[in-house]
């Protein structure tokens, strides 16, 4: 590590290493195998139609709905044979640059727990049902495989400038809360979507967001929600436009004409977006998930 990168103190298990890895995936119980069972049955009435075509071929190719939460070992195999990735249990939510440190070497740390029947339906804490299903499948796709290893690999750039919470939103509103679209119209890539039942169909067919192109420029200068649904989606024409935007960009000059905190709201619609959809933002404005709001 070098001297000059800050880093925020968690704490690590006394068991682990500095890598984070817990020595193997845990055993689950018969329950727990039902919930993921119920929850990847869940998602596959919601998600045709509405999942982009990418991330249901690669749900297809791992064969995650075998039954059972998947194992770690034989779905990394898999993965590797297809874009060089592995799968890695975590015990938790891991520090920053430990997560970084995984990316840009192909391994993508999951929760090594499941949530419970009182919290089949929303968690805070992203668990292997979230990690797995939700991210693993779009790492069978070469381009969005790249991807995720290059943001691995600017994490350390972003520490180093002290703008973390820029490259965050890029994450958030790419890899989490990311849309496509495709020929037969807007679909989801994000895992914070396609993971859950409600925001799978909010995030396509509501009225109350804001759909807007992708601008890198923008979405790093922009507030995100993380307990409710998002007022504001961004939206790419294809994984390899993606790349392009984020890879190819020099953040040292970004970084440097950035400001210390956000500059617009999460639910901004400026005059230079590219703007597919200008949200009512009904939900954000009844309440959301806190009033019981209906998420139209």
């Amino acid at each position: 590590m070098p001297d000059d990168v800050f880093i925020a103190p968690l704490e690590k298990p006394k068991d682990l290493g500095d890598d984070w890895l817990e020595p193997q995936q845990r055993v689950y119980t018969a329950e727990e195998h039902h919930i993921w069972d119920d929850l990847f049955a869940q998602q596959m009435e919601i998600l045709p139609g509405r999942a982009c075509s990418a991330f249901m071929a690669g749900l297809e190719r791992l064969d995650l709905g075998r039954g059972g939460v998947p194992d770690f070992g034989a779905m990394s195999e898999e993965l590797k044979s297809i874009t060089g990735w592995e799968v890695v249990p975590v015990p938790m939510l891991i520090p920053d640059h430990v997560f970084f440190w995984h990316l840009a070497n192909r391994r993508f740390p999951a929760g090594n727990f499941i949530r419970t029947r009182e919290t089949f339906h929303y968690i805070q804490e992203p668990d292997v049902f979230h990690d797995v299903f939700g991210h693993v499948p779009l790492l069978t796709d070469p381009v969005f495989a790249d991807y995720m290893a290059a943001y691995g690999r600017a994490g350390w750039k972003a520490l180093k400038h002290n703008r973390l919470k820029a490259l965050s939103a890029l994450y958030w509103y790419t890899v989490e809360f990311g849309l496509i679209l495709e020929e037969d119209g807007m679909r989801s890539y994000g895992a914070g979507i396609l993971s859950g039942p409600t925001e799978a169909v909010f995030a396509v067919e509501a009225e109350s967001p804001n759909r807007i192109h992708l601008d890198v420029d923008r979405v790093v200068r922009t507030d995100y929600t993380i307990s409710d649904l998002q007022p504001t989606y961004f939206v790419i024409e294809s994984f390899a436009e993606l790349f392009h935007m984020t890879v190819e960009r020099d953040f040292n000059d970004l970084y440097g004409r950035l400001g210390a905190g956000f500059t617009y709201a999460n639910q901004a619609v400026l005059d230079v977006d590219r703007v597919y959809h200008i949200g009512t933002q009904e939900y954000a404005q009844r309440g959301g998930r806190g009033s019981g709001a209906q998420p139209v």
